[in-house]
């Protein structure tokens, strides 16, 4: 028997990730997180990653063969410290590839993001698996990232005997999502920098369960960006919204940044106008070619569908 120990197990995949993996044969499914699910999971312990004593005894006594690693901070809550942030993001994920090691974790399964290449003026157009982590340090989600890769990478370099998947996802949408991308498609109109075309790659969320079960199932090892077909770019996100599209300069939103965010009237600040400008578009090709799986939806149909299960983001006819 399989026994796969799921952390971020609450969270908007861990929550639908945790079903789908206890309903198969042969496998035993323990979620951890550090706030009790909103719906009743047969194996959980809450748990903050950050207590090693309690996550060692948690190895200790569930001996798991497999872990999927989800749990991290996108939005921190007000208040939250960078240098908190880290050690949940990164601290935490030594913390459990260490464990993994120590207990002789066969399958290790690690969600990063497509963030982890950095938004860069100088990106690729399609941003594939070769291309260099970077991030941004005036981004901590990103920073965090790109440091949780590179330590996966050593990881991966000195100790093969550990089967490591990494899996670099785009803007997930599903039917029930709320978070801070689709708070930018809430407002009244759709805000865009002037002269970029922003596209974003979008994964449903039932395909990002799917590939996450797959992995356990084979072991599968690699990198794979999780990103369906094609992109949207902000103004044909417009369209679809039936919203204006604003395109702002730079230092016309630099400015507006500068003196809203202080003030709490929006989240990102001047040093995040970049988020908007570059955004890092994902192929594909290799999920497709060496894991084998083709998303069912693309970037276009999963905005759509995102559409159908929430009209109230349209702007009303």
């Amino acid at each position: 028997m399989q026994r796969v120990l799921v952390t971020g197990a609450a969270g908007f995949i861990g929550s639908s990730l945790v079903p789908t993996l206890s309903s198969l044969a042969d496998v035993r499914v323990l979620g951890v997180d550090i706030r009790p699910p909103t719906e009743p999971q047969a194996e959980f312990v809450q748990l903050d990653l950050r207590d090693t004593a309690a996550l060692t005894a948690l190895f200790q006594s569930f001996q798991p063969t497999a872990v999927v690693h989800l749990a991290s901070i996108v939005t921190p809550p007000p208040g939250m410290s960078r240098a908190e942030m880290r050690d949940i993001d990164v601290g935490a994920t030594e913390t459990l590839v260490r464990l993994c090691l120590e207990f002789k974790v066969e399958h290790l399964t690690v969600t990063t993001s497509g963030a982890s290449y950095g938004y860069y003026a100088d990106n690729p157009p399609w941003l594939d698996e070769d291309t260099a982590i970077r991030g941004n340090v005036e981004f901590a989600y990103s920073d965090h990232k790109r440091q949780i890769e590179l330590f996966l990478a050593q990881t991966r370099a000195s100790h093969p005997e550990l089967k490591l998947l990494i899996l670099r996802p785009g803007t997930i949408l599903g039917r029930q999502v709320a978070n801070q991308i689709t708070a930018l498609f809430a407002k009244p109109f759709v805000l865009g920098v002037a002269g970029y075309d922003s596209p974003f790659t979008f994964i449903w969320d039932e395909d990002v369960v799917r590939v996450l079960v797959l992995g356990v199932q084979r072991q599968a090892t690699g990198v794979f960006n999780l990103a369906g077909d094609g992109a949207l770019t902000m103004r044909e996100i417009a369209a679809q919204l039936g919203k204006p599209y604003l395109p702002l300069p730079v230092w016309l939103l630099r400015t507006l940044l500068t003196v809203l965010h202080p003030l709490g009237l929006v989240q990102y600040g001047p040093e995040q106008v970049g988020f908007l400008q570059f955004r890092p578009v994902l192929a594909n090709t290799r999920l497709k070619r060496d894991f084998a799986y083709t998303p069912q939806f693309t970037s276009a149909q999963a905005f759509a569908a995102l559409l159908d299960a929430q009209p109230n983001l349209k702007r009303p006819s």
